[in-house]
């Protein structure tokens, strides 16, 4: 086959470093801003991304000419150097060092849009602990709990 084609949608969703709170408010909308300029760059082309205080979630398009573990690494990388360089309130902004990585049907993406776009009203019942082991379950994954968090 003489081209190679690609399709992949991702939903990517990783957490701040001991789960803190430290995407506030003042950030958030410029961070996710940030987030999706990254994606672009690397040729991963954002279809929405959102979440709340302590952690993030992308959907995107995962580009054949990268994996997503570099992308998960070019993303946290350089939005961890933003973050610190828009105030002192953000000198100590890391991100947790693992990330969970799902494949999305693309005619589901719109179901993954709207589950971003309501992640302020989800997460007044759930914890992103309680959210991420939903998606491990969901998408069967094999995890030992004693270094999912750690």
């Amino acid at each position: 086959m003489p081209q190679s084609l690609s399709r992949v949608y991702l939903h990517l969703t990783f957490s701040t470093l001991n789960r803190e709170a430290l995407i506030d408010e003042n950030i958030q909308s410029r961070l996710f801003d940030y987030l999706g300029g990254i994606c672009k760059g690397l040729e991963c082309y954002p279809v929405r991304i959102g979440g709340v205080a302590d952690h993030i979630h992308i959907l995107c398009l995962l580009s054949r000419k990268i994996s997503q573990s570099k992308l998960v690494e070019e993303i946290k990388k350089e939005s961890s150097k933003w973050m610190k360089a828009q105030g002192e309130k953000y000198l100590h902004f890391y991100w947790q060092h693992g990330y969970g990585a799902f494949s999305v049907n693309p005619t589901e993406t719109e179901i993954v849009v709207e589950y971003i776009n309501n992640q302020k009203e989800h997460h007044r019942h759930k914890t992103f602990q309680e959210e991420y082991l939903a998606f491990l379950k969901k998408y069967k994954v094999e995890y030992d709990e004693r270094y999912i968090w750690d």
